[in-house]
Order: structure tokens, then C-alpha cells, then sequence
């Protein structure tokens, strides 16, 4: 995922726009261009869609569903077994790890 001024800089110089260019668009100084380039400063959603726009081109934002890496349906298949059954499960799976790893060593109590 590209920052906000990362975002900017690779679009105007697609488009072949200088920095002080787009500040003459936009109404600001070329320093204030560079400022948000170099991520020394975050401009405001609004600032990066106006400056996307002077540029030709339309800011987008979505949202994705994260992927955590958990099986649900493994989950859902374990929240049938009753809880003792659960806690038997959980221990067979804890004794298989330490027997998959030779350099651990369970002290009993």
C-alpha cells in the first residue's frame, strides 16, 4: 500500500507535472507539494482527491476484509464438541506440538 505522498509523487510524474506545476493549480507553494511527497505531512482526504483531481485523475478508497489465516469452519466444527471434548482436543494438540519440538522440556509439578 503506497502513503498518501508516495500516492502523489508517482501520479504526477506519470502525468509529466512538476511540483511547483501542481502548487500553481492547486494555490499552494511548491514547498507544500513536497512537504506531503515526502510524507513530512499527511494531507487530509480531501486535499489528496483535490490534488489527484487537478492531475486527471479520481482518488478511490474501498475496504477489504482482512484475512486472518483462521479456518472458520474448523472453528465451527470444534464448537460442536462439548467442552470437555474441546479440552481434550486442546491438550492432544499441545502434546503433539512439544512432541514436534525436540528442544522443549515440560517440567511436571
Amino acid at each position: 500500500m503506497k502513503s498518501p505522498g508516495t500516492l502523489l509523487r508517482d501520479t504526477r510524474r506519470k502525468h509529466g507535472v512538476s511540483q511547483k506545476r501542481l502548487a500553481i493549480r492547486a494555490g499552494t507553494t511548491q514547498s507544500a507539494i513536497s512537504r506531503i511527497e515526502r510524507d513530512g505531512v499527511s494531507p487530509t482526504v480531501d486535499t489528496l482527491r483535490e490534488l489527484l483531481w487537478l492531475l486527471g485523475e479520481d482518488l478511490t478508497l474501498g475496504a477489504e476484509t482482512r484475512d486472518f489465516g483462521i479456518d472458520a469452519t474448523l472453528n465451527r466444527e470444534r464448537l460442536k464438541l462439548t467442552s470437555s471434548e474441546r479440552v481434550e482436543y486442546g491438550v492432544a494438540m499441545v502434546e503433539q506440538l512439544i512432541e514436534m519440538s525436540p528442544n522443549v522440556r515440560v517440567d511436571s509439578a
